[in-house]
């Protein structure tokens, strides 16, 4: 996968840790939820947990920016410390293969299938094979993501 920096990560680096997938977009209503995310990553990061933000410009064009810009305003605004990777597609024929596997895991309703909007969360156990989804009306907050995050944690 590549960073926003332009360097290279493989995921599977990241074995052993319990991840936060989200798809983000800098200009959406839904931006603030950053703050959250943010809190997140910071209070659970010392037992194993990390946030990853993937840009994705295909709801409402609400991530136009270059890698820099996003990186820029996402630091400065929000004071993201969590890595954030290049923008990808999370639906359609272009789909990234990560979301190709993680939009095959239903939601809390039984509902699998496309991403709805910027901010879908998919909460991924330490060997990879656990996944929630969370939609993105689902807060960082919230108690049942929270709940899920410290689970996950404690296996």
């Amino acid at each position: 996968m590549e960073r926003l920096d332009g360097s290279r990560e493989s995921l599977n680096e990241r074995r052993g840790d319990v991840l936060l997938v989200v798809n983000v977009a800098s200009r959406c209503g839904l931006t603030p939820q950053y703050e959250g995310l943010v809190a997140l990553h910071n209070k659970y990061a010392d037992q194993g947990f990390t946030v990853l933000g993937f840009p994705c410009n295909q709801f409402g064009e609400q991530e136009p920016g270059s890698a820099e810009e996003i990186a820029t305003f996402c630091s400065t605004t929000y004071g993201v410390d969590f890595p954030l990777f290049a923008k990808l597609e999370v639906n359609g024929e272009g789909r990234h293969p990560l979301y190709q596997t993680l939009t095959s895991v239903e939601d809390a309703e039984g509902v699998a299938g496309d991403v709805q909007w910027n901010f879908e969360k998919f909460l991924v156990s330490r060997d990879g094979a656990t996944v929630r989804r969370f939609r993105p009306m689902v807060t960082p907050e919230d108690a049942l993501l929270v709940a899920g995050i410290e689970e996950m944690l404690s296996v």
